[in-house]
Formats: structure tokens, C-alpha cells, sequence
């Protein structure tokens, strides 16, 4: 697939998404983990930042300044990012393997895989960001 920004069938595909985190080291290892498993690959890598690709899209992480301020998802601005998975199978692998990590933790356990009314994981990331992996239908 042709991923330039002129290409007509990008058009209204996410380009990227940045994210910033205070905890770098353990974020980066959540998210290598996780994008790796999503079909992501690396693209960038730097000091304060890393990035994954897949396709015409992409995600960055970069280490936050020294400010004080604490996400939380239930404020104005971002809740959380939901993926593509290949299947209920992949949803489960991944669902069991957050469940080994001690960054990440399920969520809404007792209404898993259908939390949302579909077939999904949902789970929080280190810096509480809400993620979801979402079986096709």
C-alpha cells in the first residue's frame, strides 16, 4: 500500500498519534510489547522519543518535561486509543499477556471480553491511558 499523505486511500486514516509519558523506560516497554504484537514495527528511535509504524500509521512516545500535571483519562482531552486486532484469538493472547505484565492491568475484568458490547480488551497502560485491542466482528 502506498502510505504518502497524496494517496486517496489514506484519506481519513489516522496519521499518527503522540503521546508523552513521565515514565519513559516502562512505557516504551509497554508499547514496543503491545505494538509489536498489533503488526507495528520500529521506525524511530532517539533519546527522548521512540515511534512504531504499521502501514500509514504511526505512534510516538516521548519523555515529558518536568511538569506536575497527572493524566487522567476522565478529564477533557484523551480517553483512550482503540486497535485493530486479527482475531478473538489475538484479543485473548493479548489479554493474557497483560495479565502477566505488572505495567498494565485489565480492566472491567468481570464484564471481559464484552465490556464495550463487543468482543475486546481493555486495558490501562502505565501512565493510565486506557487501551483497547478490538476482535473483528
Amino acid at each position: 500500500m502506498d502510505d504518502r499523505p497524496d494517496n486517496p486511500d489514506v484519506t481519513g486514516q489516522l496519521h499518527h498519534v503522540e503521546l508523552y509519558t513521565d515514565d519513559f523506560d516502562r512505557s516504551v516497554a509497554f508499547w514496543d510489547w503491545l505494538l509489536a504484537e498489533l503488526g507495528y514495527e520500529p521506525k524511530n528511535d532517539w533519546d527522548d522519543g521512540r515511534s512504531w509504524v504499521n502501514g500509514p500509521t504511526y505512534l510516538v512516545l516521548v519523555r515529558a518535561g518536568d511538569d506536575e500535571r497527572a493524566f487522567d483519562r476522565n478529564a477533557p482531552g484523551i480517553n483512550h486509543l482503540a486497535f485493530h486486532a486479527a482475531s478473538r484469538k489475538q484479543v485473548d493472547d493479548v489479554t493474557e499477556a497483560v495479565r502477566n505484565r505488572d505495567d498494565s492491568t485489565v480492566l472491567y475484568d468481570d464484564q471481559h471480553p464484552f465490556a464495550g458490547g463487543y468482543y475486546a480488551l481493555y486495558c490501562e497502560n502505565p501512565d493510565g491511558l486506557k487501551v483497547e485491542v478490538v476482535a473483528p466482528d
